[in-house]
């Protein structure tokens, strides 16, 4: 490497490190990750830099093991382990993209923190969700459809509750609803139409995972009322190619409405179960609806493969996790037992 200069000043080497982020942010787009994950790394990056109080390529193991030995000591290990690999992955860019520039400003040579001696070791908490029951969801439903003809704002009140609907009926996931596009409805396929979500869940890296969703369990019926008597009073062009399923209240430069975000949906969810279902307010979430589709579709027959492919699960074993609370394995397997048991002492009691 050449010799390195020092910074012309403070501010080049501040906007050097604001530039290296955005490159970053760009470049884990480029890679195909969901906007989720990206915010979630810049996250974690920002939170150590604001604790090093200096640029992030300055850390060397010594720092690594102060933040994680004793700042993170007892946060949850799935913290841990999502700040470590974010801070990982940020240092793999900086050396393949910026190594020569660093040096050549700083002296320094781009070498990650994080090594086996103090890489954090565990797996993320596992959390057991359990769901609300069937009436308790159908109350949060009747509840919120009627406040629908009274509330101070009916197309954004009717599109959260749509959205959350479909959550507890095919298990949309909230980033995949928000990203749904009106062509994404296909009415003529199979017998009750299906949803093309284009956008699903992938492993990281791998980029958004698509699938069709058939629109069983009342969804076809709600995104028929939702369309023809809520969409178009976003005031939008429903030929519009691109036009969002789930429009906002805020338009575009050229009149179009804009996309809804993650944030309106889970902010009317929220609203909606502190109205109608306050026993489950801050535990019902748009991913424990997800939960509650899952457990539905289960107790109605629905076999394994079947809702693993609703959900747009990669594994089977994801898809059992859903479906657990719900499992009575262990209570058949007693029954069994107990009959069992009762057949070898036939004849021996008189």
């Amino acid at each position: 490497m050449r010799e390195h200069r020092a910074p012309v000043s403070a501010e080049e080497l501040a906007q050097f490190e604001t530039d290296a982020l955005a490159g970053f942010v760009l470049a884990r787009a480029s890679a195909g990750l969901a906007d989720g994950t990206i915010r979630g790394d810049v996250g974690h990056l920002d939170q150590m830099r604001t604790w090093f109080g200096r640029p992030l390529w300055d850390l060397d193991p010594a720092d690594a093991d102060a933040y994680f030995g004793r700042v993170l000591r007892g946060s949850p290990s799935g913290t841990r382990l999502a700040r470590s690999q974010a801070l990982t992955t940020y240092f793999a860019f900086l050396e393949l993209r910026h190594k020569v520039e660093l040096h050549a400003m700083t002296g320094r040579v781009v070498e990650c923190p994080i090594d086996e001696m103090n890489r954090p070791r565990g797996s993320k908490d596992a959390e057991l969700r359990i769901p609300p029951v069937e009436s308790e969801v159908a109350a949060l439903f009747t509840g919120w459809a009627g406040e629908l003809a009274t509330c101070r704002k009916f197309a954004p009140t009717a599109r959260n509750y749509t959205a959350s609907k479909l959550m507890s009926e095919v298990g949309l996931r909230v980033n995949e609803a928000c990203r749904l596009d009106l062509d994404d409805i296909k009415w003529d396929l199979g017998p009750f139409g299906k949803l093309h979500v284009r956008y699903g869940k992938g492993k990281r890296g791998s980029g958004p995972r698509v699938r069709m969703v058939p629109l069983i369990n009342g969804a076809g019926r709600t995104l028929r009322w939702f369309i023809e008597d809520v969409w178009g009073q976003f005031g939008d062009d429903h030929t519009r190619p691109g036009a969002p399923l789930f429009p906002s209240e805020r338009k575009n430069a050229d009149g179009s409405s804009r996309r809804v975000g993650d944030d309106a949906l889970r902010n009317g969810l929220v609203a909606a179960v502190g109205t109608h279902l306050s026993g489950w307010a801050d535990k019902l979430t748009p991913h424990v609806l997800r939960h509650y589709c899952a457990s539905q579709l289960y107790l109605n027959g629905l076999d394994l493969i079947a809702i693993q492919e609703v959900l747009g699960h990669s594994w089977i074993a994801t898809t059992m996790r859903y479906v657990h609370v719900q499992q009575t394995r262990v209570e058949d397997a007693w029954v069994a037992g107990m009959e069992r048991a009762a057949k070898r002492l036939e004849g021996l009691v008189r």
